[in-house]
């Protein structure tokens, strides 16, 4: 190779390209290089086709761009004080991890009112199927709250949670992004949670950590006073609160046989003075 070719500096010029595909980019990210020439020769620009690419190329510009996922705006929600039990159910993740290093994802459902811990599921991976899984179970068992609470996790914005909640007429309160204490009552937990169990062990496996969480929900329900339940435990507000929610399911069925019959849930539990929760 002759030194003058090795030593040669194109004397070209591709400031003005640079800046017009700089400005395309950033303005319509999800095109390509045959939308951005387009626009450039509708714009009256004579760059051949080859040096417009080959700037397109040395910019980088033929990677696929990842976007962020953008929510729609949620509205502030002040948390309401549930009068009776399977109302509204608070959910959350929490992360943690296993002595070799390997991550952990814990899934944690709690009743708003009784503030019963329903479940709390350890694995390396939880998908939204999974957490739909989850409020399988725990719906069989209790039946379907009126509504969930939750954060704009992909679990709970994805598919299949969301098209679980619309098939059972459960309405899903999201929380904005970054106030989590909108979802104060599961955040709550996962504190006591944490303390109790993630903080106060090292674990070798997930079996060793779903066999102490299962202990940690078993003594939490059962065992643990609350004063905003009068110092009762979880399952024995349950217990307290469980005539007044059977009364109330009946009156509802009754007044979607009689609809012209007017029916207030809140005016009826107040003046009927059925056992509630205290919260």
């Amino acid at each position: 190779m002759q030194r003058s070719l090795w030593y040669y500096r194109s004397g070209k010029d591709d400031s003005a390209i640079i800046d017009k595909l700089s400005s395309l980019a950033d303005r319509f990210p999800t095109r390509g290089f045959d939308k951005y020439y387009a626009i450039i020769r509708i714009e009256g620009n004579k760059w051949a086709r080859s040096r417009v690419l080959r700037v397109y190329r040395e910019m980088n510009l033929c990677r696929r761009r990842r976007h962020k996922k953008r929510l729609p705006s949620r509205i502030k929600e002040p948390l309401q004080k549930q009068l009776l039990p399977n109302q509204s159910y608070s959910m959350d993740f929490m992360s943690d991890s296993l002595v070799s290093g390997r991550k952990l994802r814990i899934f944690k459902v709690v009743d708003d009112c009784t503030r019963e811990s329903l479940a709390v599921w350890c694995d390396y991976s939880i998908t939204g199927q999974k957490v739909t899984e989850i409020l399988e179970q725990i719906t069989a068992e209790r039946g379907k709250p009126l509504q969930v609470r939750v954060d704009n996790g992909p679990e709970f914005t994805g598919k299949a949670f969301s098209e679980w909640c619309s098939d059972r007429s459960i309405i899903i309160k999201y929380i904005q992004p970054g106030k989590p204490m909108q979802n104060a009552y599961i955040e709550r937990l996962n504190r006591t949670y944490r303390e109790d169990v993630l903080d106060a062990y090292l674990f070798e496996s997930l079996e060793e950590l779903r066999i102490l969480s299962d202990e940690w929900q078993h003594g939490y329900n059962h065992l643990m006073p609350h004063q905003s339940l009068n110092n009762q435990t979880p399952a024995k507000a349950h217990q307290s609160a469980l005539p007044g929610a059977l009364h109330l399911k009946h009156m509802t069925e009754r007044q979607q046989q009689n609809p012209d019959q007017p029916f207030n849930q809140q005016s009826y539990i107040l003046n009927e003075q059925s056992p509630i929760c205290l919260t």
